[in-house]
């Protein structure tokens, strides 16, 4: 390994034992965050998670945040000294009422990541910043996935990263930079996502956001999307 990769996962990995998975990955690019999420259908055990610790420990990391996760989720992870770090909106749409994609998008090739991930760091607070890493596990989070992008050249302006996996559609992510803002390129972006999900048989699509993110809330709920009951926590603590 070499540089970060010396002091985390280089590549994201998964540990398994009795029926429990779980994958380790890099949170931020300088590898002192890990990323710990759940890789099976089942609620993982206190004892599974503090020995996926261990392993973290013995990679170099010094803190450690999960995936979303629900009540059931979280049980285990709490019971090995997780705190609950922030609080997210789970909100679904059933997919009839889709908002019209107004402006021209297109697939972005691997020279448009760095763009990709210049606008990301204008959209999110820096604690929810992707770099390359994280980048690549939302573009391999789920079987099927859309990835567009407004701009050209030397200028990309928005993108969205769209998924879908067991009938269900996941808006992975989506950043509009701040210039770009108040000019319908939110709504195109999710509109030409949540119509890919439908004419690849999706019955619904989710996405969750910060509490605290009335901007993204109001995009959603404009664009069709009901809040759940349910919400999502995305614990942490230090290793």
């Amino acid at each position: 390994m070499t540089g970060a990769a010396s002091r985390g996962v280089a590549e994201p990995e998964t540990i398994e034992r009795r029926g429990e998975r779980a994958r380790l990955a890099s949170w931020r690019a300088d590898g002192e965050v890990a990323h710990l999420s759940p890789a099976a259908m089942r609620p993982l055990s206190a004892d599974f998670v503090g020995s996926c610790l261990d392993t973290l420990r013995a990679r170099g990391f010094s803190f450690v945040v999960t995936s979303a996760l629900s009540e059931a989720e979280s049980a285990g992870f709490l019971r090995a000294g997780f705190d609950v770090r922030e609080e997210l909106e789970l909100l679904a749409h059933d997919l009839k009422a889709i908002p019209d994609v107004a402006v021209r998008l297109r697939r972005p090739g691997r020279r448009d990541r760095p763009r990709v991930l210049a606008v990301d760091g204008t959209a999110f607070e820096p604690f929810w910043r992707l770099h390359h890493g994280g980048l690549e596990d939302a573009l391999g989070a789920t079987p099927s996935v859309r990835f567009r992008v407004h701009g050209r050249g030397q200028r990309i302006d928005g993108y969205a990263i769209s998924g879908r996996g067991a009938g269900t559609g996941y808006v992975q992510r989506l950043a509009v930079h701040p210039d770009a803002r108040g000019r319908g390129l939110g709504r195109s972006l999710l509109g030409d996502g949540l119509r890919w999900m439908r004419r690849h048989g999706a019955a619904r699509a989710l996405v969750n956001t910060q509490r605290t993110n009335k901007a993204a809330l109001a995009l959603y709920r404009a664009c069709g999307f009901r809040v759940l009951p349910e919400g999502l926590q995305v614990l942490a603590r230090a290793l």
